[in-house]
């Protein structure tokens, strides 16, 4: 290359300019904190092929140009959707359609064609207009601009193949998003590192999930022995005991159910960070519905594991009151204890915008923890309950799945409702479910499901009246 290729560049104070971002490197990199995000669900490759593309169409005299105006740069010039700009994110999108073909080439052009405005539709039928993908596509005529070295910087074509066979829209759409966000976070923070390293430094310094451990293992026996030997301590501390050994089983679906009282807060925390560590995952997420139980929560997460190891991430958090560091983590998630609510989490799971998706791959390999999960809106279970299921079966999530397609009617204006009679199928499963008998696991008496409730509200009003020694949680899996 006659002159090196540039991809971002800054001023400084004094009005001269740093050393530029090249785009060979910012490729590069984008390129390996792409495919490290992707690994985790079996898409390392894929994650490679759009960080290495993904700014391809800067490498053109005419994007070139914008970089070199008058006298200077122009540092603006790489944010497309400002009016003016020349575009350059359809490049590589339409370059690996050519390289891989109509099938593997487009799944990788969503991601490439979006990571600056967001994830296109395909058609303009529903309006999308000049933004939809297949517009883009037939629209750009100037691959032929592209310099050599950006053209296919493998040299060679990577074997692109599904992670798993997609059984529906759904199942792909996700797939296709959790790409999209492995691509526009690594694109994000490789531009940091350039544009404010300081920025990018301030990112580390979380505790791992050993250390969290620990930390909680020195507040709760600082706590017990402070704390009399009264029947309700003794049966938070059974429970407690009870969610530590259950973090240790093997990874699945786990349902707590505690008493108002008998320390859920501590209890469900001493599942997660076993189970965490046991299986040697990430991070831990907590969603739960409401922002003043979440203030709740997380005032009880910090006084456990510290002031700068939770991070909220919520409409009504005051930011005054975080650190730097933590409102850095709020944006992709990345930080061992995340605390959310519902809207934030689920609306994510569905989202176009990278600012929203960057998170979305750092849920993978993450204990998820569903606070009030019976508050979830029945008319949106369907996309819920689906998209749970499959980061389940493919993402290594924890949830469960409770309807079928069938059970929903989509409306015109986009909702998705339960339909009348699903409602009644849904009430007499219920009632279907309460007859099955089991054999409970303290009493060892036979009882239908159903009666559960009373038995234990019984095995809790003994325990409080010093009749056992403690409370024994009923735990389904």
């Amino acid at each position: 290359m006659e002159s090196p290729f540039i991809a971002h560049v800054k001023q400084k104070e004094d009005g001269s300019w740093e050393r530029p971002h090249l785009l060979h490197d910012h490729l590069t990199r984008t390129a390996e904190r792409s495919r490290s995000f992707a690994a985790k669900f079996n898409s390392a490759e894929w994650g490679e092929v759009l960080g290495l593309f993904h700014d391809q169409g800067k490498g053109r005299p005419s994007w070139q140009s914008y970089l070199h105006v008058k006298s200077g740069y122009d540092p603006n010039a790489h944010l497309e959707q400002l009016p003016g700009r020349v575009i350059h994110a359809i490049h590589g999108a339409k370059t690996l359609e050519k390289l891989y073909g109509h099938a593997i080439g487009r799944i990788c052009g969503y991601s490439v064609a979006g990571h600056h405005a967001g994830l296109p539709d395909w058609s303009n039928a529903m309006g999308a207009g000049a933004s939809a993908l297949e517009y883009q596509l037939a629209h750009v005529d100037d691959i032929d601009q592209v310099h050599d070295a950006f053209l296919n910087p493998l040299k060679r074509k990577l074997d692109l193949k599904p992670p798993w066979t997609f059984d529906s829209g759904l199942d792909m759409s996700l797939w296709i998003r959790m790409l999209f966000s492995c691509l526009v976070d690594a694109d994000f923070l490789d531009t940091e590192s350039y544009m404010d390293p300081e920025r990018g430094a301030a990112r580390t310094g979380f505790c791992t999930i050993a250390e969290l451990k620990q930390r909680f293992e020195d507040y709760y026996s600082e706590l017990r022995a402070g704390a009399t030997e009264s029947p309700v301590n003794v049966l938070r501390n059974q429970i407690k005991d009870k969610c530590v050994h259950a973090g240790r089983t093997p990874q699945g679906i786990f349902s707590l159910s505690v008493p108002t009282g008998g320390g859920k807060t501590l209890s469900s925390l001493a599942f997660a960070l076993e189970h965490a560590q046991v299986h040697s995952l990430e991070r831990i997420i907590y969603v739960i519905p409401y922002t003043s139980i979440i203030e709740q929560n997380a005032d009880v997460f910090r006084k456990v594991l510290g002031d700068d190891q939770v991070v909220e991430h919520h409409s009504n958090l005051d930011e005054d009151g975080c650190s730097w560091r933590s409102r850095l983590a709020a944006e992709n998630w990345d930080a061992p204890m995340i605390v959310t609510t519902s809207v934030q989490f689920f609306e994510s799971l569905f989202a176009a915008k990278p600012s929203i998706c960057r998170k979305l791959h750092n849920i993978v390999g993450s204990v998820v923890i569903l606070d009030e999960a019976q508050l979830l809106p029945v008319d949106y279970l369907y996309p819920i309950l689906e998209t749970m299921q499959l980061l389940v079966e493919t993402l290594s999530l924890i949830n469960n799945r409770q309807v079928e397609a069938r059970d929903f009617a989509f409306q015109e204006s986009g909702g998705v409702l339960l339909t009348d009679d699903a409602r009644k199928e849904v009430i007499s499963a219920w009632q279907k479910r309460k007859q099955q008998v089991i054999t409970h696991p303290y009493l060892e008496e036979k009882m239908e499901i159903g009666l559960i409730p009373y038995a234990q509200a019984m095995l809790l009003a003994r325990c409080i009246r010093g009749d056992i020694d403690g409370y024994p949680p009923f735990l389904i899996r």
